[in-house]
């Protein structure tokens, strides 16, 4: 199980708050730290619209993105902060120009998101770098992936898909936690869940269904400014996220026999129980369903699942109430 904690934009364009995000977030046990590398000029301009109306100090979305940018340097800073935390450094590029920008803070792999699935100026540039990317399938149908997958086995480049809902914050209904398992019977690679629902249950169901790889957003506090945060996950959220996660996962790699239950063995003979009569009984009673009970251990009597071979035997001996029913007890002939 591989977890992504997103970082995005929550970091609002401030160097010291992306510290601190990678601080907070290596605590809980994420593997890796996402963020998202925009640079500005390269991938956007004035006639981009805002995805979502939020911000009042930024006139147009090109100059959102313009404010998130961060320096060679301080990119560089930010991966050696995640090194000296142990997590690893993930990022989404999304022109070219970000993907020169990675490879000089040097990154171990690439994650695409939903909008650029089917960029294949910026797939082609990734793929020059032979680095495995991790791919969000969000707003693709699977005709558009099928595309895709095939242009990274033509250039034998390692990959794995996400099933992600670009809706934010996704509603249950919108999840499509079917798609998990539709995705590893048609492409057989490693398949994890991009989440924007705000809930911890989410990733945790995808886990129980057979994902490897989980993503989400993080945030301090769902209140805070910008367009992802109320689609993202609070730090105490994401450390019991993390270790709920973790459990399932490691139940999921050690699956039960069910065909063998010695190991149950000393158990069942405290929990389970013999066969004992309710009622003072004589010598020559003729038993019937109405005199038995089934009392606790397991092996001081007749066992309980027995009974129907002791219903019309006869009482060899008097029996009292609450008495074990043996062998010698009655007449099995």
């Amino acid at each position: 199980m591989f977890i992504i904690a997103e970082i995005g934009q929550a970091h609002e364009g401030s160097f010291g708050l992306a510290l601190s995000y990678i601080d907070a977030l290596a605590e809980t046990g994420v593997d890796a730290v996402k963020f998202q590398l925009h640079i500005a000029e390269a991938e956007s301009s004035e006639y981009e619209p805002f995805r979502v109306k939020f911000s009042e100090q930024d006139k147009t979305r090109f100059d959102y993105w313009k404010r998130m940018e961060f320096s060679l340097d301080q990119w560089k800073l930010l991966k050696q902060r995640c090194n000296e935390k142990g997590v690893e450094f993930l990022a989404s590029p999304f022109s070219n120009a970000a993907v020169d920008l990675l490879e000089q803070i040097g990154v171990k792999r690439y994650k695409i998101g939903s909008g650029e699935v089917n960029n294949f100026l910026l797939l082609e540039k990734i793929a020059k770098t032979r680095k495995p990317v991790i791919i969000s399938s969000g707003m693709s149908s699977f005709m558009e992936l099928d595309r895709t997958v095939e242009f990274l086995k033509e250039r034998k480049i390692e990959f794995y898909i996400l099933q992600c809902t670009t809706a934010y914050p996704t509603k249950p209904e919108d999840y499509g936690l079917n798609v998990i398992k539709e995705l590893k019977d048609r492409y057989k690679v490693p398949v994890g869940y991009s989440d924007h629902s705000a809930k911890i249950e989410t990733c945790i169901a995808a886990t129980a269904m057979g994902a490897d790889i989980l993503e989400f957003h993080a945030v301090f506090d769902r209140r805070s400014f910008g367009p992802d945060a109320s689609s993202s996950l609070e730090i105490d959220e994401i450390k019991n996220l993390v270790q709920a996660v973790k459990n399932i996962h490691s139940s999921l790699q050690q699956p039960a026999d069910k065909a063998d239950n010695s190991r149950f063995s000393d158990l069942k003979n405290i929990f389970e129980k013999s066969l004992a009569v309710n009622k003072d009984l004589p010598a020559g009673h003729i038993l019937s369903f109405d005199d038995l009970e089934a009392k606790k251990p397991k092996a001081e009597g007749i066992d309980a699942k027995d009974y129907q071979e002791v219903i019309g035997k006869k009482l060899l001996k008097s029996c009292s109430r609450w008495e074990f029913l043996v062998n010698d007890s009655i007449i099995r002939s």
